[in-house]
């Protein structure tokens, strides 16, 4: 392939990165998958590969010295051969991330992915914790007080919160009982009973392959309501921290479920509040 077609080629691989990255940011998908301080860099970087493939482009049709001289007799060489024939290498650069842009739904859908998450996890054999030696002495007055109440009398508190409430006895046993209500994605408990759900938020520390889910469990008195799996929603009833021989676990006794909008970035930053 000549040097001109080749050097268009490798500037369009460039170009493409560069709109997909770009594309990302301006877009909002990046939220699903970076936690806020290291989106900039993918803005920087499509600009850069941007401002690369413009480069390259522009330059296509420059003859490029070699840097060293050639010997009496000995004709020119070509220093932009490649292993790979260059189509092949321009495909195998492009293809893939297209697909992926394409086809990704922009978060963890199946029952194996959920479960390599750690949605069905409890709070004994699960890998995330920040509750230890950071909580002030506390009573259920200071706790009731810095969790707005509802106009029904629940007690609003982020889901996370309720999770790892669990490891600490202390404020497990100040919120055993509380009337509270959370939002997060519902989905079927495939260890559980039929009235029982999971309720879970995402973790991302800095991106997707890192992420965690943090998983309660969610007991309805009858009717399951009927809404798809992964459905947002947001609950109300009473908290629970039973022992049922897998270590204590935190339990919503369900009152009442209302179906809602998803916010727009899911980590576990949102709605979250200290003690």
């Amino acid at each position: 392939m000549n040097p001109k077609l080749q050097r268009v080629l490798s500037s369009l691989v460039f170009l493409l990165w560069a709109g997909v990255l770009i594309y990302f940011y301006a877009s909002g998908r990046i939220m699903k998958y970076l936690a806020p301080d290291f989106r900039p860099y993918v803005l920087a970087g499509g600009l850069g590969l941007a401002v690369m493939g413009l480069f390259t482009l522009l330059t296509a049709n420059q003859q490029a010295d070699c840097g060293h001289d050639h010997g009496p007799g000995e004709s020119s060489h070509d220093h932009e051969g490649m292993d790979v024939h260059p189509l092949v290498a321009f495909l195998i650069l492009l293809v893939p991330v297209g697909l992926c842009v394409s086809w990704t739904q922009d978060g963890f859908f199946s029952s194996a992915s959920l479960a390599r998450k750690g949605a069905y996890a409890t709070p004994s054999n699960s890998s995330v914790s920040f509750l230890d030696a950071e909580l002030p002495p506390l009573s259920k007055e200071i706790i009731e007080r810095q969790h707005q109440k509802t106009g029904d009398g629940f007690h609003e508190f982020s889901l996370t919160e309720l999770f790892f409430i669990s490891s600490d006895p202390e404020v497990r046993a100040l919120v055993e009982g509380m009337p509270v209500e959370t939002e997060g994605r519902m989905v079927i408990d495939r260890d559980g009973p039929a009235n029982q759900r999971r309720l879970y938020r995402l973790y991302i520390t800095c991106c997707a392959a890192d992420s965690q889910a943090i998983p309660i469990i969610v007991r309805f008195p009858d009717n399951v309501p009927d809404v798809k799996e992964n459905a947002w929603m947001k609950i109300s009833g009473t908290m629970r921290y039973p022992d049922e021989g897998a270590g204590t676990i935190p339990v919503l006794e369900a009152s009442s479920a209302v179906e809602g909008v998803a916010p727009a970035e899911e980590s576990f930053m949102r709605g979250r509040k200290k003690f």
